[in-house]
Protein backbone atom coordinates (compact mmCIF):
# COMPACT_ATOMS: atom_id res chain seq x y z
CA UNK A 1 0.00 0.00 0.00
CA UNK A 2 1.22 3.49 -0.89
CA UNK A 3 0.68 6.31 1.59
CA UNK A 4 -0.26 8.58 -1.32
CA UNK A 5 -3.45 6.53 -1.75
CA UNK A 6 -4.59 7.61 1.71
CA UNK A 7 -3.76 11.31 1.30
CA UNK A 8 -6.60 12.99 -0.57
CA UNK A 9 -5.37 16.55 0.00
CA UNK A 10 -1.64 16.76 0.74
CA UNK A 11 -1.55 20.52 1.33
CA UNK A 12 -3.81 23.34 2.45
CA UNK A 13 -3.03 27.07 2.69
CA UNK A 14 -4.51 29.75 4.95
CA UNK A 15 -4.98 27.24 7.78
CA UNK A 16 -5.22 28.68 11.30
CA UNK A 17 -3.71 26.75 14.22
CA UNK A 18 -5.20 27.19 17.72
CA UNK A 19 -3.47 25.94 20.87
CA UNK A 20 -4.14 26.74 24.53
CA UNK A 21 -2.11 29.71 25.83
CA UNK A 22 -0.68 30.47 22.37
CA UNK A 23 -1.78 33.10 19.86
CA UNK A 24 -3.57 31.76 16.80
CA UNK A 25 -1.17 31.27 13.90
CA UNK A 26 -1.94 31.21 10.16
CA UNK A 27 0.09 29.02 7.87
CA UNK A 28 0.31 26.01 5.59
CA UNK A 29 -0.72 22.48 6.50
CA UNK A 30 0.98 19.50 4.84
CA UNK A 31 0.28 15.78 5.21
CA UNK A 32 2.97 13.15 4.71
CA UNK A 33 2.82 9.41 5.25
CA UNK A 34 3.65 9.76 8.94
CA UNK A 35 3.39 13.43 9.91
CA UNK A 36 1.00 16.32 10.02
CA UNK A 37 3.18 19.40 9.46
CA UNK A 38 2.07 22.98 10.07
CA UNK A 39 4.32 25.89 9.02
CA UNK A 40 3.52 29.47 9.96
CA UNK A 41 3.85 32.34 7.48
CA UNK A 42 5.17 34.85 9.98
CA UNK A 43 8.54 36.15 8.87
CA UNK A 44 9.40 37.53 12.30
CA UNK A 45 8.71 34.32 14.20
CA UNK A 46 8.43 31.33 11.88
CA UNK A 47 7.48 28.11 13.65
CA UNK A 48 6.66 24.55 12.71
CA UNK A 49 4.55 21.86 14.30
CA UNK A 50 5.37 18.24 13.49
CA UNK A 51 2.81 15.75 14.76
CA UNK A 52 3.09 12.00 14.26
CA UNK A 53 -0.12 10.48 12.90
CA UNK A 54 0.36 7.64 15.39
CA UNK A 55 0.06 10.23 18.20
CA UNK A 56 -3.49 11.11 17.14
CA UNK A 57 -6.13 9.49 19.34
CA UNK A 58 -9.25 10.96 17.73
CA UNK A 59 -10.43 13.85 15.57
CA UNK A 60 -13.65 15.85 15.46
CA UNK A 61 -15.04 17.87 12.52
CA UNK A 62 -17.17 21.01 12.72
CA UNK A 63 -18.45 23.34 10.01
CA UNK A 64 -19.62 26.94 10.04
CA UNK A 65 -20.57 27.90 6.49
CA UNK A 66 -17.63 27.05 4.25
CA UNK A 67 -15.13 27.13 7.11
CA UNK A 68 -14.23 23.72 8.45
CA UNK A 69 -12.64 23.00 11.82
CA UNK A 70 -10.73 19.86 12.79
CA UNK A 71 -10.07 19.25 16.48
CA UNK A 72 -7.20 16.82 16.97
CA UNK A 73 -6.89 15.01 20.31
CA UNK A 74 -3.54 13.36 20.88
CA UNK A 75 -2.36 10.36 22.87
CA UNK A 76 -0.01 12.63 24.85
CA UNK A 77 -3.25 14.41 25.97
CA UNK A 78 -2.80 17.70 24.08
CA UNK A 79 -5.61 19.14 21.94
CA UNK A 80 -5.07 21.34 18.88
CA UNK A 81 -7.55 22.97 16.52
CA UNK A 82 -7.14 23.61 12.80
CA UNK A 83 -9.43 26.02 10.92
CA UNK A 84 -9.42 25.05 7.24
CA UNK A 85 -11.13 27.15 4.53
CA UNK A 86 -13.31 25.04 2.25
CA UNK A 87 -15.61 22.20 3.30
CA UNK A 88 -14.33 19.68 0.77
CA UNK A 89 -10.71 20.41 1.64
CA UNK A 90 -11.47 20.00 5.36
CA UNK A 91 -13.30 16.68 4.83
CA UNK A 92 -10.45 15.33 2.69
CA UNK A 93 -7.84 16.26 5.26
CA UNK A 94 -9.91 14.82 8.12
CA UNK A 95 -10.44 11.48 6.35
CA UNK A 96 -6.74 11.33 5.42
CA UNK A 97 -5.69 11.91 9.03
CA UNK A 98 -8.13 9.24 10.25
CA UNK A 99 -6.76 6.71 7.77
CA UNK A 100 -3.10 7.50 8.48
CA UNK A 101 -3.55 7.44 12.26
CA UNK A 102 -5.17 3.98 12.28
CA UNK A 103 -2.80 1.91 10.14
CA UNK A 104 -3.18 -1.81 10.83
CA UNK A 105 0.29 -2.97 9.87
CA UNK A 106 3.07 -2.34 12.38
CA UNK A 107 5.66 -2.30 9.57
CA UNK A 108 3.99 0.78 8.07
CA UNK A 109 4.65 2.77 11.23
CA UNK A 110 7.20 5.56 11.34
CA UNK A 111 9.99 3.71 13.24
CA UNK A 112 10.53 1.56 10.14
CA UNK A 113 11.06 4.69 8.02
CA UNK A 114 12.86 6.94 10.51
CA UNK A 115 16.52 7.68 9.81
CA UNK A 116 18.35 9.46 12.64
CA UNK A 117 20.12 12.75 11.98
CA UNK A 118 22.43 12.27 14.96
CA UNK A 119 25.58 10.22 15.39
CA UNK A 120 24.86 6.82 16.95
CA UNK A 121 27.33 6.42 19.79
CA UNK A 122 25.68 3.40 21.44
CA UNK A 123 23.37 0.67 20.13
CA UNK A 124 20.41 0.88 22.50
CA UNK A 125 19.20 -2.57 21.49
CA UNK A 126 22.31 -4.13 23.05
CA UNK A 127 22.55 -1.98 26.17
CA UNK A 128 20.57 -4.17 28.56
CA UNK A 129 20.90 -7.80 27.52
CA UNK A 130 20.04 -10.54 30.09
CA UNK A 131 23.60 -11.89 30.20
CA UNK A 132 24.87 -8.49 31.39
CA UNK A 133 22.32 -8.50 34.20
CA UNK A 134 23.33 -12.06 35.08
CA UNK A 135 26.99 -11.00 35.37
CA UNK A 136 26.00 -8.58 38.13
CA UNK A 137 24.02 -11.34 39.86
CA UNK A 138 26.86 -13.86 39.55
CA UNK A 139 29.21 -11.51 41.39
CA UNK A 140 27.14 -11.85 44.59
CA UNK A 141 25.59 -15.35 44.41
CA UNK A 142 26.04 -18.67 42.60
CA UNK A 143 22.57 -20.07 43.32
CA UNK A 144 21.06 -19.02 39.96
CA UNK A 145 21.64 -19.81 36.32
CA UNK A 146 20.76 -18.53 32.87
CA UNK A 147 18.35 -20.87 31.11
CA UNK A 148 18.00 -20.84 27.32
CA UNK A 149 14.95 -23.10 27.44
CA UNK A 150 12.90 -20.44 25.63
CA UNK A 151 15.49 -19.84 22.92
CA UNK A 152 13.00 -20.16 20.06
CA UNK A 153 10.08 -18.85 22.16
CA UNK A 154 8.85 -22.45 22.09
CA UNK A 155 8.03 -22.76 25.79
CA UNK A 156 6.56 -19.33 26.58
CA UNK A 157 5.72 -16.94 23.72
CA UNK A 158 5.70 -13.87 25.98
CA UNK A 159 9.03 -14.55 27.76
CA UNK A 160 12.47 -13.55 26.43
CA UNK A 161 14.78 -16.28 25.02
CA UNK A 162 16.90 -16.28 28.20
CA UNK A 163 15.62 -16.23 31.80
CA UNK A 164 17.21 -16.52 35.25
CA UNK A 165 16.07 -19.49 37.36
CA UNK A 166 17.32 -21.43 40.42
CA UNK A 167 20.43 -23.49 39.61
CA UNK A 168 18.86 -26.56 41.27
CA UNK A 169 15.98 -26.66 38.73
CA UNK A 170 16.74 -28.20 35.34
CA UNK A 171 15.10 -27.33 32.02
CA UNK A 172 12.94 -30.45 31.96
CA UNK A 173 11.36 -29.40 35.24
CA UNK A 174 10.83 -25.89 33.84
CA UNK A 175 8.86 -27.34 30.92
CA UNK A 176 6.51 -29.10 33.35
CA UNK A 177 6.13 -25.94 35.43
CA UNK A 178 5.35 -23.94 32.27
CA UNK A 179 2.45 -26.29 31.52
CA UNK A 180 1.10 -25.57 35.01
CA UNK A 181 1.16 -21.78 34.66
CA UNK A 182 -1.16 -19.49 32.67
CA UNK A 183 0.40 -18.63 29.31
CA UNK A 184 3.37 -20.84 30.30
CA UNK A 185 4.79 -17.99 32.37
CA UNK A 186 6.70 -20.06 34.94
CA UNK A 187 8.34 -18.32 37.96
CA UNK A 188 11.55 -16.48 37.07
CA UNK A 189 13.89 -14.21 39.02
CA UNK A 190 12.90 -10.55 39.10
CA UNK A 191 15.22 -9.17 41.81
CA UNK A 192 17.97 -10.32 44.17
CA UNK A 193 18.37 -8.31 47.40
CA UNK A 194 22.12 -8.13 48.14
CA UNK A 195 21.55 -7.05 51.74
CA UNK A 196 20.12 -10.41 52.88
CA UNK A 197 20.01 -12.69 49.84
CA UNK A 198 16.21 -12.65 49.59
CA UNK A 199 14.63 -12.69 46.13
CA UNK A 200 11.52 -11.60 44.27
CA UNK A 201 10.13 -13.82 41.54
CA UNK A 202 7.24 -13.26 39.15
CA UNK A 203 4.96 -15.54 37.15
CA UNK A 204 1.35 -15.97 36.07
CA UNK A 205 -1.40 -17.76 38.02
CA UNK A 206 -1.18 -21.54 38.53
CA UNK A 207 -3.68 -23.66 36.59
CA UNK A 208 -5.12 -25.43 39.64
CA UNK A 209 -8.74 -25.37 38.42
CA UNK A 210 -11.69 -26.63 40.41
CA UNK A 211 -10.04 -30.04 40.98
CA UNK A 212 -7.10 -28.54 42.88
CA UNK A 213 -4.51 -29.70 40.36
CA UNK A 214 -0.90 -29.58 41.58
CA UNK A 215 2.58 -29.65 40.09
CA UNK A 216 5.45 -30.93 42.24
CA UNK A 217 8.03 -29.33 39.97
CA UNK A 218 6.35 -25.97 40.51
CA UNK A 219 6.43 -26.49 44.28
CA UNK A 220 10.10 -27.47 44.09
CA UNK A 221 11.00 -24.45 41.96
CA UNK A 222 9.35 -21.96 44.31
CA UNK A 223 10.75 -23.64 47.44
CA UNK A 224 14.24 -23.51 45.93
CA UNK A 225 14.25 -19.77 46.65
CA UNK A 226 13.72 -20.24 50.40
CA UNK A 227 16.45 -20.33 53.05
CA UNK A 228 16.28 -23.21 55.58
CA UNK A 229 13.60 -22.50 58.18
CA UNK A 230 12.35 -19.43 56.31
CA UNK A 231 8.87 -18.68 54.98
CA UNK A 232 7.95 -16.88 51.78
CA UNK A 233 5.11 -14.63 50.66
CA UNK A 234 2.96 -14.97 47.55
CA UNK A 235 1.50 -11.58 46.64
CA UNK A 236 -1.54 -12.11 44.41
CA UNK A 237 -2.57 -8.86 42.70
CA UNK A 238 -6.22 -10.01 42.52
CA UNK A 239 -8.86 -9.95 45.21
CA UNK A 240 -9.57 -13.31 46.86
CA UNK A 241 -12.98 -13.36 45.17
CA UNK A 242 -11.51 -12.83 41.69
CA UNK A 243 -8.83 -15.47 42.33
CA UNK A 244 -11.49 -17.98 43.41
CA UNK A 245 -13.60 -17.20 40.34
CA UNK A 246 -10.54 -17.88 38.17
CA UNK A 247 -10.56 -21.51 39.32
CA UNK A 248 -13.80 -22.08 37.45
CA UNK A 249 -12.00 -21.04 34.25
CA UNK A 250 -9.04 -23.33 34.89
CA UNK A 251 -6.89 -20.82 36.75
CA UNK A 252 -6.59 -20.30 40.48
CA UNK A 253 -3.97 -19.85 43.18
CA UNK A 254 -1.43 -21.81 45.20
CA UNK A 255 -3.07 -24.15 47.73
CA UNK A 256 -1.73 -23.87 51.30
CA UNK A 257 -1.59 -27.66 51.58
CA UNK A 258 0.90 -27.86 48.69
CA UNK A 259 2.85 -24.71 49.54
CA UNK A 260 3.01 -24.88 53.37
CA UNK A 261 6.05 -22.59 53.64
CA UNK A 262 4.33 -19.80 51.75
CA UNK A 263 1.77 -17.31 52.97
CA UNK A 264 -0.58 -15.92 50.30
CA UNK A 265 -1.61 -12.25 50.46
CA UNK A 266 -4.20 -10.73 48.12
CA UNK A 267 -3.71 -7.06 47.12
CA UNK A 268 -6.34 -6.10 44.57
CA UNK A 269 -5.06 -4.01 41.65
CA UNK A 270 -7.59 -3.19 38.92
CA UNK A 271 -7.06 -4.08 35.25
CA UNK A 272 -8.02 -3.29 31.66
CA UNK A 273 -11.27 -1.36 31.09
CA UNK A 274 -11.53 -0.14 34.69
CA UNK A 275 -8.14 1.57 34.37
CA UNK A 276 -8.95 2.92 30.90
CA UNK A 277 -12.24 4.40 32.10
CA UNK A 278 -10.41 5.92 35.06
CA UNK A 279 -7.95 7.66 32.70
CA UNK A 280 -10.78 8.94 30.49
CA UNK A 281 -12.62 10.42 33.51
CA UNK A 282 -9.45 11.99 34.88
CA UNK A 283 -8.50 13.68 31.59
CA UNK A 284 -12.08 14.86 31.13
CA UNK A 285 -11.98 16.46 34.59
CA UNK A 286 -8.61 18.10 33.88
CA UNK A 287 -9.82 19.56 30.56
CA UNK A 288 -13.04 21.02 32.02
CA UNK A 289 -12.17 24.59 32.95
CA UNK A 290 -15.71 25.56 33.89
CA UNK A 291 -16.33 23.74 37.17
CA UNK A 292 -15.85 25.14 40.66
CA UNK A 293 -13.64 23.68 43.40
CA UNK A 294 -16.26 21.25 44.74
CA UNK A 295 -17.05 19.91 41.28
CA UNK A 296 -13.35 19.59 40.40
CA UNK A 297 -12.57 17.64 43.55
CA UNK A 298 -15.68 15.50 43.04
CA UNK A 299 -14.71 14.60 39.45
CA UNK A 300 -11.11 13.96 40.48
CA UNK A 301 -12.29 11.55 43.18
CA UNK A 302 -14.81 9.91 40.83
CA UNK A 303 -12.04 9.08 38.36
CA UNK A 304 -10.41 6.83 41.05
CA UNK A 305 -7.02 7.47 39.45
CA UNK A 306 -5.23 8.27 42.70
CA UNK A 307 -6.92 5.27 44.30
CA UNK A 308 -5.29 3.05 41.68
CA UNK A 309 -1.93 4.76 42.34
CA UNK A 310 -2.36 4.09 46.06
CA UNK A 311 -3.25 0.40 45.52
CA UNK A 312 -0.20 -0.20 43.33
CA UNK A 313 2.20 1.61 45.65
CA UNK A 314 0.77 -0.24 48.67
CA UNK A 315 1.37 -3.63 47.02
CA UNK A 316 4.91 -2.61 45.99
CA UNK A 317 5.71 -1.42 49.53
CA UNK A 318 4.40 -4.72 50.90
CA UNK A 319 6.68 -6.72 48.58
CA UNK A 320 9.66 -4.54 49.53
CA UNK A 321 8.84 -4.86 53.24
CA UNK A 322 8.65 -8.66 53.04
CA UNK A 323 12.09 -8.78 51.41
CA UNK A 324 13.97 -6.11 53.37
CA UNK A 325 12.35 -6.13 56.83
CA UNK A 326 10.87 -9.62 57.10
CA UNK A 327 13.84 -11.29 55.43
CA UNK A 328 11.52 -13.37 53.24
CA UNK A 329 11.45 -14.18 49.54
CA UNK A 330 8.44 -13.12 47.47
CA UNK A 331 6.52 -14.44 44.46
CA UNK A 332 4.28 -11.91 42.68
CA UNK A 333 1.56 -12.80 40.18
CA UNK A 334 -1.94 -11.90 39.07
CA UNK A 335 -3.68 -13.65 36.20
CA UNK A 336 -1.37 -13.29 33.17
CA UNK A 337 1.56 -11.73 35.01
CA UNK A 338 2.02 -9.04 32.35
CA UNK A 339 0.41 -5.97 33.95
CA UNK A 340 -0.15 -5.46 37.69
CA UNK A 341 2.57 -8.03 38.43
CA UNK A 342 5.13 -5.90 36.60
CA UNK A 343 3.93 -2.72 38.30
CA UNK A 344 4.57 -4.29 41.71
CA UNK A 345 7.94 -5.94 40.94
CA UNK A 346 9.40 -2.85 39.25
CA UNK A 347 8.23 -0.39 41.92
CA UNK A 348 9.51 -2.67 44.70
CA UNK A 349 12.94 -2.54 43.04
CA UNK A 350 12.88 1.26 42.93
CA UNK A 351 12.19 1.23 46.67
CA UNK A 352 14.90 -1.33 47.44
CA UNK A 353 17.65 -0.83 44.87
CA UNK A 354 19.51 2.51 44.51
CA UNK A 355 20.71 1.44 41.05
CA UNK A 356 17.13 1.56 39.77
CA UNK A 357 17.00 5.22 40.78
CA UNK A 358 19.79 6.15 38.35
CA UNK A 359 19.11 6.92 34.69
CA UNK A 360 20.72 3.79 33.23
CA UNK A 361 19.45 1.68 36.10
CA UNK A 362 15.89 2.82 35.44
CA UNK A 363 16.29 2.19 31.71
CA UNK A 364 17.51 -1.31 32.54
CA UNK A 365 14.49 -1.79 34.81
CA UNK A 366 12.06 -0.77 32.05
CA UNK A 367 13.75 -3.14 29.60
CA UNK A 368 13.96 -6.04 32.04
CA UNK A 369 10.64 -5.75 33.87
CA UNK A 370 8.44 -4.40 31.06
CA UNK A 371 9.81 -5.01 27.58
CA UNK A 372 11.56 -8.36 28.10
CA UNK A 373 8.96 -9.46 30.66
CA UNK A 374 6.23 -9.28 28.03
CA UNK A 375 4.05 -6.27 28.83
CA UNK A 376 1.87 -5.93 25.69
CA UNK A 377 2.67 -2.30 24.82
CA UNK A 378 1.14 -2.55 21.34
CA UNK A 379 -2.23 -3.53 22.82
CA UNK A 380 -2.24 -1.42 25.98
CA UNK A 381 -1.07 1.81 24.31
CA UNK A 382 -3.12 1.52 21.11
CA UNK A 383 -5.46 4.22 22.41
CA UNK A 384 -5.25 6.92 25.04
CA UNK A 385 -7.95 8.99 26.78
CA UNK A 386 -9.76 10.44 23.74
CA UNK A 387 -10.45 7.48 21.45
CA UNK A 388 -14.06 6.96 20.36
CA UNK A 389 -13.60 3.35 19.30
CA UNK A 390 -14.64 0.49 21.56
CA UNK A 391 -12.01 -0.51 24.09
CA UNK A 392 -10.45 -3.93 23.73
CA UNK A 393 -7.12 -4.42 25.47
CA UNK A 394 -6.18 -0.79 26.05
CA UNK A 395 -5.17 0.19 29.58
CA UNK A 396 -2.80 2.85 31.00
CA UNK A 397 -0.80 0.26 32.95
CA UNK A 398 2.62 1.71 32.10
CA UNK A 399 1.41 5.29 32.66
CA UNK A 400 0.20 4.29 36.13
CA UNK A 401 3.62 2.82 36.86
CA UNK A 402 5.30 6.07 35.76
CA UNK A 403 2.84 8.02 37.91
CA UNK A 404 3.81 5.90 40.93
CA UNK A 405 7.50 6.53 40.20
CA UNK A 406 6.76 10.27 40.06
CA UNK A 407 5.01 10.07 43.45
CA UNK A 408 8.16 8.49 44.96
CA UNK A 409 10.40 10.99 43.14
CA UNK A 410 8.36 13.86 44.59
CA UNK A 411 8.70 12.44 48.11
CA UNK A 412 12.45 11.75 47.70
CA UNK A 413 13.60 14.54 45.32
CA UNK A 414 17.33 14.02 46.01
CA UNK A 415 17.39 10.21 45.62
CA UNK A 416 16.77 10.03 41.86
CA UNK A 417 19.33 10.79 39.17
CA UNK A 418 16.57 11.48 36.62
CA UNK A 419 13.91 14.19 36.65
CA UNK A 420 10.20 14.35 35.89
CA UNK A 421 10.85 15.13 32.22
CA UNK A 422 12.50 11.72 31.80
CA UNK A 423 9.30 9.99 32.96
CA UNK A 424 7.18 12.15 30.64
CA UNK A 425 9.41 11.26 27.67
CA UNK A 426 8.89 7.55 28.38
CA UNK A 427 5.12 8.08 28.57
CA UNK A 428 5.09 9.89 25.22
CA UNK A 429 7.24 7.32 23.41
CA UNK A 430 5.24 4.39 24.78
CA UNK A 431 2.19 5.75 22.92
CA UNK A 432 3.81 7.24 19.79
CA UNK A 433 7.45 7.29 18.75
CA UNK A 434 9.97 7.42 15.94
CA UNK A 435 11.84 4.65 17.77
CA UNK A 436 11.02 0.94 17.74
CA UNK A 437 11.57 0.29 21.45
CA UNK A 438 7.90 0.05 22.45
CA UNK A 439 6.58 -1.62 19.30
CA UNK A 440 5.20 -5.15 19.62
CA UNK A 441 3.76 -6.94 22.63
CA UNK A 442 6.75 -9.07 23.60
CA UNK A 443 10.27 -10.10 22.59
CA UNK A 444 8.87 -12.79 20.28
CA UNK A 445 7.00 -10.22 18.18
CA UNK A 446 9.96 -7.83 18.18
CA UNK A 447 12.18 -10.62 16.97
CA UNK A 448 9.81 -11.48 14.10
CA UNK A 449 9.57 -7.80 13.15
CA UNK A 450 13.40 -7.58 13.27
CA UNK A 451 13.15 -4.33 15.19
CA UNK A 452 16.85 -4.25 16.27
CA UNK A 453 17.89 -4.46 12.61
CA UNK A 454 15.21 -2.22 11.11
CA UNK A 455 14.50 0.45 13.73
CA UNK A 456 16.38 2.74 16.09
CA UNK A 457 16.27 2.23 19.87
CA UNK A 458 15.00 5.01 22.12
CA UNK A 459 18.03 4.48 24.37
CA UNK A 460 20.42 5.30 21.52
CA UNK A 461 18.91 8.80 21.46
CA UNK A 462 18.29 9.32 25.19
CA UNK A 463 21.80 8.31 26.28
CA UNK A 464 23.59 10.86 24.10
CA UNK A 465 25.26 13.43 26.36
CA UNK A 466 23.43 16.38 24.80
CA UNK A 467 20.04 14.75 25.47
CA UNK A 468 20.94 13.11 28.78
CA UNK A 469 21.63 16.47 30.39
CA UNK A 470 17.95 17.42 29.91
CA UNK A 471 16.85 14.47 32.04
CA UNK A 472 19.33 14.83 34.90
CA UNK A 473 18.02 15.81 38.31
CA UNK A 474 20.07 18.76 39.62
CA UNK A 475 19.17 17.81 43.22
CA UNK A 476 20.51 14.26 42.95
CA UNK A 477 22.74 12.94 45.70
CA UNK A 478 23.41 9.19 45.63
CA UNK A 479 21.44 7.46 48.37
CA UNK A 480 22.33 3.83 49.08
CA UNK A 481 19.45 3.34 51.51
CA UNK A 482 16.03 1.75 51.01
CA UNK A 483 13.43 4.50 50.60
CA UNK A 484 9.92 4.03 52.01
CA UNK A 485 7.29 6.19 50.28
CA UNK A 486 4.16 7.25 52.09
CA UNK A 487 0.92 5.91 50.60
CA UNK A 488 -1.34 8.00 52.83
CA UNK A 489 -4.01 9.79 50.74
CA UNK A 490 -2.66 13.22 51.69
CA UNK A 491 0.80 12.19 50.43
CA UNK A 492 -0.39 11.45 46.90
CA UNK A 493 -0.92 14.22 44.35
CA UNK A 494 -2.19 14.62 40.82
CA UNK A 495 0.70 14.42 38.35
CA UNK A 496 0.30 17.91 36.93
CA UNK A 497 3.29 17.52 34.60
CA UNK A 498 1.27 15.01 32.54
CA UNK A 499 -2.38 15.74 33.17
CA UNK A 500 -2.34 19.55 33.35
CA UNK A 501 0.62 20.53 31.20
CA UNK A 502 -1.54 21.41 28.17
CA UNK A 503 -4.19 23.15 30.29
CA UNK A 504 -2.10 25.84 31.93
CA UNK A 505 0.70 28.20 30.89
CA UNK A 506 4.09 26.69 31.62
CA UNK A 507 6.08 29.93 31.36
CA UNK A 508 6.33 30.58 35.10
CA UNK A 509 7.02 26.92 35.92
CA UNK A 510 9.80 26.89 33.33
CA UNK A 511 11.24 30.11 34.74
CA UNK A 512 11.09 28.68 38.27
CA UNK A 513 12.86 25.52 37.09
CA UNK A 514 15.58 27.55 35.37
CA UNK A 515 16.02 29.65 38.50
CA UNK A 516 16.33 26.50 40.61
CA UNK A 517 19.01 25.12 38.29
CA UNK A 518 20.82 28.48 38.41
CA UNK A 519 20.76 28.50 42.22
CA UNK A 520 22.02 24.91 42.40
CA UNK A 521 24.80 25.69 39.91
CA UNK A 522 25.83 28.77 41.93
CA UNK A 523 25.69 26.71 45.12
CA UNK A 524 28.01 24.10 43.57
CA UNK A 525 30.44 26.85 42.54
CA UNK A 526 30.43 28.24 46.08
CA UNK A 527 30.90 24.74 47.47
CA UNK A 528 33.88 24.23 45.18
CA UNK A 529 35.39 27.50 46.45
CA UNK A 530 34.78 26.45 50.05
CA UNK A 531 36.49 23.11 49.40
CA UNK A 532 39.45 24.90 47.76
CA UNK A 533 39.77 27.27 50.73
CA UNK A 534 39.58 24.34 53.13
CA UNK A 535 42.42 22.64 51.27
CA UNK A 536 44.49 25.84 51.42
CA UNK A 537 43.74 26.18 55.14
CA UNK A 538 44.78 22.56 55.72
CA UNK A 539 48.05 23.17 53.84
CA UNK A 540 48.77 26.31 55.90
CA UNK A 541 48.04 24.43 59.11
CA UNK A 542 50.44 21.70 57.99
CA UNK A 543 53.16 24.28 57.33
CA UNK A 544 52.54 25.89 60.74
CA UNK A 545 52.84 22.51 62.45
CA UNK A 546 56.11 21.82 60.65
CA UNK A 547 57.51 25.20 61.68
CA UNK A 548 56.38 24.65 65.27
CA UNK A 549 58.06 21.25 65.32
CA UNK A 550 61.23 22.84 63.94
CA UNK A 551 61.23 25.44 66.73
CA UNK A 552 60.84 22.75 69.38
CA UNK A 553 63.71 20.81 67.81
CA UNK A 554 65.96 23.85 67.82
CA UNK A 555 65.10 24.71 71.42
CA UNK A 556 65.82 21.12 72.40
CA UNK A 557 69.26 21.30 70.79
CA UNK A 558 70.03 24.58 72.54
CA UNK A 559 68.99 23.34 75.96
CA UNK A 560 71.12 20.21 75.55
CA UNK A 561 74.22 22.27 74.75
CA UNK A 562 74.18 24.18 78.07
CA UNK A 563 74.72 27.91 78.83
CA UNK A 564 78.50 27.97 78.31
CA UNK A 565 78.17 26.39 74.91
CA UNK A 566 75.46 28.87 73.99
CA UNK A 567 77.74 31.77 75.00
CA UNK A 568 80.51 30.36 72.83
CA UNK A 569 78.02 29.97 69.97
CA UNK A 570 76.96 33.58 70.44
CA UNK A 571 80.56 34.70 70.33
CA UNK A 572 81.29 32.65 67.22
CA UNK A 573 78.13 33.96 65.58
CA UNK A 574 78.93 37.51 66.35
CA UNK A 575 82.40 37.10 64.91
CA UNK A 576 81.36 35.08 61.90
CA UNK A 577 78.12 36.95 61.37
CA UNK A 578 76.50 33.72 60.33
CA UNK A 579 74.13 32.95 63.21
CA UNK A 580 72.21 35.48 65.32
CA UNK A 581 70.37 34.81 68.52
CA UNK A 582 67.16 35.61 66.70
CA UNK A 583 67.97 32.93 64.12
CA UNK A 584 68.92 30.50 66.83
CA UNK A 585 65.73 30.89 68.84
CA UNK A 586 63.42 31.52 65.92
Amino acid sequence: MEFAELIKTPRADNVVLHRPFYLAVEGTLCLTGHHLIFSSRRQDNAEELWLLHSNIDSIEKRFVGSLGTIIIKCKDLRIIQLDIPGMEECLNIASSIEALSTLDSVTLMYPFFYRPMFEIVEDGWRCFLPDKEFELLSSVTDEWRLSCINKEFSVCPSYPPVVIVPKSIDDEALRKVAMFRHGSRFPVLSYYHKKNGMVMMRSSQPLTGTNGRRCKEDEKLINATLRPGKRGYIIDTRSLNVAQQARAKGGGFEQEAHYPQWRRIHKCIERFNILQESLIKLVEACNDQSHNMDRWLSKLEASNWLTHVKEILTAACLAAQCIDREGASVLVHGTEGTDSTLQVTSLAQIILDPRCRTIRGFESLVVREWLQAGHPFQQRCAQSAYSNSKQKWEAPVFLLFLDCVWQILRQFPCSFEFNEQFLIILFEHAYASQFGTFLGNNENERSKLKLPQKTMSLWSWVNRSEELSKFENPLFEANSLVIWPSVAPQSLQLWEGVFLRWNRPSKFLDEAHEEMISIIKYNKELQAKVNALRRQLAQLETVDRMQENLRHTQLGIVSSLGSSSVSKLHTVSAEAGTLTSTQLYG
